[in-house]
């Protein structure tokens, strides 16, 4: 045995990475055969999964066989009969990528540690910024995902408006935004009453006219509002709320806008997406989720901010053992403008697949989403025994007459095919299946399959319901 257990020879890294590329090459060249769904853990496994580490040396080979049966037990997002939540395809490029930040493992909290993979993640950044239109003093920083992106833009409008803890501040959303908001709110001391629900439109959007009633009220009570958070395709539903608008109330009432682009912010590449999301380049703050809307594997956040100096008021930190550092004021300084102190190279999951396919192919994929999203709202209204709205992207919501109980039903036998994966929500406190249409590994075949199991799946259910 070797004195360093911990450093493989050259001959064992080729063996583990003959065994792991092996497994690659069969994961994803059977994803189309795949399950859509498989949770079916047996007791035994759940047992083998429990169990400590020993104090011997593993076989790799024995080791990867039980990921690869732990893997299966899952939701196949991967695949491209996944349509539920937001699908992450995970580009098999930013695979690549974090294989190998994971391996030359270099700090970027600071750009002095390593000045050339932080421009690289700067770079990357700024053309974010420039997609969305925001000014020269923009900046931000790559997250593990839009939640943390939002904790930081919250703190970040807590601090230029209220200048420091929440005391009477509010915060305006409605009952379509994302949990997250809520949540770092919580975090950042906020009481439940401190976050104010603006009533929504007919088809789900904030109404600009009862954000600034609301606003009007709170002022007279003594409450400092300061924040409005608007959103670029709701989780619920897809909708897009009027941004230009919010961001005139917002500029009216001197509040910091945050638009949640979490899903819908990549839709910016196209011309579509553009006229949609028209007012987003007036935010003060904008989070988006690459690990959605641009394909890349989990845990890939982005916030941009329209003055980058915002974050680092508002979380910038120092220590006397940090004197040694020699910033590079032409980089930012991550662990100043985040949460995040220890965080991984993320820069590279995004600069790898964007520089190795162009923009193009980014945008041409979602194009095609748009598209296929229509496809799936034709066939949708070409089942009668069906209602649903126009998706704003590619969110489609629909359900089936009857009651929840039918609904219920519906999902159940969609499921049963295992070939596609929905997801339900409640909207106007009734039961509604809800498909996205996002996967990169999904294309018109797959989805004319999904829509012949709903046909399927809704005549039978219907059927079922008048004969009883």
């Amino acid at each position: 045995m070797s004195l360093f257990p911990l450093e493989p020879s050259g001959d064992e890294l080729a063996a583990m990475m003959t065994s792991a590329t092996s497994f690659v090459s069969d994961f994803v060249g059977s994803l189309n055969e795949a399950p859509a769904v498989d949770l079916d853990v047996s007791d035994r496994m759940r047992v083998d999964l429990l169990a400590p580490p020993g104090d011997h040396a593993g076989d790799f080979d024995g080791l990867l066989e039980t990921f690869r049966q732990a893997a299966s037990k899952a939701v196949e997002t991967a695949g491209p009969g996944c349509f539920a939540y937001f699908p992450g395809g995970g580009l098999f490029a930013s695979a690549v990528a974090e294989l190998l930040a994971s391996t030359v493992n270099r700090y970027t909290g600071s750009g002095a540690m390593a000045p050339a993979l932080v421009a690289m993640e700067h770079g990357v950044i700024r053309w974010l910024c420039g997609v969305f239109g925001l000014p020269q003093t923009a900046g931000g920083l790559l997250t593990s995902g839009a939640s943390g992106g939002t904790l930081s833009a919250l703190l970040a409008a807590r601090q230029e408006l209220l200048g420091g803890p929440p005391g009477t501040g509010t915060v305006y959303v409605t009952e379509h935004t994302h949990h997250s908001v809520a949540k770092a709110a919580r975090i950042a001391g906020f009481a439940p009453d401190q976050l104010r629900t603006v009533p929504v439109t007919a088809d789900h959007r904030m109404d600009p006219g009862a954000v600034e009633e609301l606003v009007a009220a709170d002022r007279a009570a003594g409450r400092r509002p300061f924040l409005l958070v608007g959103t670029a395709g709701t989780t619920n539903t897809g909708t897009i709320d009027p941004l230009a608008d919010l961001a005139d109330v917002a500029g009216r009432q001197g509040l910091w806008f945050h638009v949640d682009a979490a899903y819908g912010g990549a839709f910016q590449l196209t011309s579509r997406g553009r006229a949609k999301l028209s007012g987003i380049e007036r935010a003060d703050s904008i989070t988006l989720d690459p690990h959605k809307s641009l394909f890349l594997p989990y845990g890939t956040g982005v916030l941009l901010t329209r003055d980058v100096r915002t974050l680092a008021a508002a979380q910038g930190a120092d220590a006397a053992y940090l004197q040694d550092l020699q910033l590079d004021s032409r980089l930012p300084n991550y662990a100043d403008l985040g949460t995040e102190l220890s965080r991984p190279f993320r820069g590279l999951r995004l600069w790898l697949p964007l520089h190795l396919y162009g923009v193009d192919a980014f945008r041409a994929t979602l194009d095609e989403k748009l598209d296929l999203a229509q496809v799936v709202h034709r066939e949708l209204l070409d089942m009668p025994l069906l209602e649903t709205p126009a998706p704003d992207l590619t969110v489609l919501t629909f359900r089936a007459p009857g009651g929840d109980a039918v609904n219920r039903r519906l999902l159940e036998t969609i499921h049963a095919s295992r070939r596609v994966a929905l997801t339900s929500t409640q909207i106007q406190d009734r039961f509604t299946l809800r498909l996205c249409v996002l996967n990169h590994r999904t294309h018109r075949a797959h989805v004319d399959e999904a829509m012949k199991i709903v046909r399927d799946a809704s005549w039978s259910v219907v059927d079922r319901k008048i004969a009883v």
